[in-house]
């Protein structure tokens, strides 16, 4: 038998943490690889120095930017996602943490596997290519923290951030600390906080300095601000004769110059919304109809909530990296005091005077009636000015089993499926975190500082989250699940998705380092391609049969 000829073995859609893993393993296996992205390459020096650089932080390609953020706003939650060459790593906190055991323990995965041991060498190799080390230095937000958790009872709970930094000489460059010289130059980080700006120094350990690096190095080729918007079989239905990818110039109307690659293998690593989105678009739209039924389900927050504590003054609580430490309120209830560093001030229009528990209705009737009790406090929010340099922000998260599903809905105009919200009866997402707010008003008031929600909280009952989760999970069969143990797509062959859509459960804490460990175990499974293709010369159709 003799094999057809395809543009690539295997096409990557996305360069996140799965898609930067994915393309590096495949191509260290002897595989011709393509890694297709939507958003554009950054040198360090090109990130945005601030927020206010509207076309180089937003991603809104209909207002004429097409920075890195990208802004999204469902009737459930809202969040962000990052448009680059290197996903959600090119502008992150760095924090590196395990998944809680409850994670490995939920009941959507449980009996696939002893994820907690199976998992245990993946970390460990994420953490090597990620460069994980722990913060070793003392901050004001670090000392804010510890005396949070006294309060709450649990002060043994403090602990400093297992951080994707390099920690050398601030300001120093030098060569490659980690992979024996072979990676890029490094230069030590200067404590200005600016990590969910964009690291214009060059010490956050991003994609492009290590998965990516090598694997360019290695042949994969990046294709860059090119949009995938269908991908289709070749032949026969379950894609065992391989694949058609299509895609389109990012971001325009007109002039979009659509494209073909041929392909044995995709693997989606567009982040848990680009994943869910085109995986929709596919499904319901006839070139991928074998999909499970369970696509859309089981989409996690990571049971988050947002606040922020506005201080009187700058204490110098952006002088550190974005997340230096956390701390347990409770056994559910992780906290991180994070900073934007001191030019982030746009980003204070996200947020208001703090509200508590309520409904739609319920709650802006309470944001109003705390302006009428104290119209100054809330008067002195409205100012942007000075806002990043003078406000900790507080990541609330928890492990906890709650949920919203992502439902295709046919566009007004054009063609397609966009995405909706809808909440999970048996399980609902939370829409407010009592111990989160409790901790808000206890910085405020040891702080002298005004607490803050985010305002879609505040008004619309619509909880914020920085990493929506979910949608694609790893189940049993194609009645629980969209993916197998392995994470390949059921009904179909050599097509997989290794991104934060195919995680079943609520980490409660920072996903990426869970992200990445889940690719490394994928990519495991899949064997060498000198093997791969003996094999294809016997009959056998597809390399998933080697697993």
């Amino acid at each position: 038998m003799t094999a057809p000829s395809f543009d690539f073995d295997w096409l990557v859609i996305g360069s996140g943490f799965g898609g930067s893993v994915s393309a590096l393993r495949l191509a260290e296996k002897g595989y011709r690889v393509g890694l297709i992205e939507r958003g554009r390459r950054y040198r360090d020096q090109d990130l945005p120095k601030s927020t206010w650089q509207f076309r180089r932080f937003f991603w809104a390609p209909a207002l004429g930017m097409k920075g890195i953020m990208q802004l999204r706003m469902f009737r459930h939650v809202f969040t962000f996602t990052q448009i680059a060459v290197g996903g959600g790593s090119v502008v992150y906190g760095g924090v590196l943490l395990r998944a809680k055991p409850a994670f490995f323990d939920d009941a959507q995965w449980r009996d696939l596997g002893r994820w907690d041991e199976q998992l245990q060498p993946h970390y460990a190799t994420a953490e090597r290519m990620l460069g994980v080390k722990t913060v070793d230095f003392d901050s004001p937000n670090q000392q804010l923290i510890r005396e949070l958790a006294q309060h709450f009872g649990n002060e043994a709970s403090f602990t400093r951030a297992p951080t994707g930094v390099y920690f050398g000489e601030p300001g120093k460059t030098v060569k490659d600390p980690y992979f024996g010289g072979e990676g890029p130059d490094r230069t030590g980080c200067t404590r200005c906080g600016a990590c969910l700006v964009g690291c214009t120094v060059g010490a956050a350990n991003t994609l492009p300095k290590n998965y990516l690096w090598f694997a360019e190095k290695r042949g994969a080729q990046v294709i860059a601000e090119r949009e995938v918007v269908d991908v289709t079989p070749l032949g026969a239905a379950d894609g065992s004769d391989g694949y058609r990818v299509t895609t389109q110039r990012a971001g325009t109307w007109f002039a979009r110059d659509r494209r073909s690659h041929t392909t044995r293998g995709v693997v989606f690593a567009g982040g848990t919304l680009g994943t869910n989105e085109l995986l929709a678009n596919c499904k319901h739209g006839g070139s991928l109809p074998r999909l499970s039924d369970r696509l859309g389900e089981l989409v996690r927050t990571n049971s988050e909530s947002i606040l922020t504590v506005r201080l009187p003054e700058d204490r110098k609580t952006w002088n550190d990296v974005t997340a230096s430490s956390s701390v347990y309120l409770d056994q559910d209830t992780h906290v991180e005091f994070l900073t934007y560093g001191r030019h982030a001030d746009f980003l204070s229009f996200l947020y208001t005077t703090l509200v508590g528990r309520g409904n739609r209705l319920t709650r802006p009737l309470k944001w109003l009636a705390g302006i009428a009790l104290h119209p100054l406090q809330w008067l002195k929010t409205l100012s942007p000015i000075g806002w990043s340099r003078r406000t900790v922000l507080l990541l609330v998260m928890q492990a906890l089993d709650n949920a919203i599903a992502l439902r295709p809905k046919k566009r007004w105009f054009g063609r397609g499926y966009r995405l909706v919200t809808e909440q999970n009866r048996d399980k609902p997402n939370p829409t407010y975190i009592e111990a989160g707010n409790r901790a808000a008003e206890w910085l405020a008031r040891r702080t002298g500082g005004i607490a803050q929600s985010n305002v879609l909280e505040a008004l619309g009952n619509i909880p914020t989250t920085a990493h929506v989760l979910g949608g694609v999970v790893i189940g049993a069969d194609a009645l629980s699940g969209v993916v197998d143990h392995h994470l390949r797509a059921f009904g179909y062959r050599n097509l997989l998705v290794c991104d934060a859509s195919a995680m079943p459960a609520n980490p409660g804490v920072n996903p990426a380092l869970t992200i990445t460990a889940l690719a490394e175990y994928a990519m495991a499974q899949i064997p060498n391609a000198t093997a791969a293709q003996t094999d294809v010369r016997r009959g056998l159709q597809s390399a998933s049969e080697y697993v």
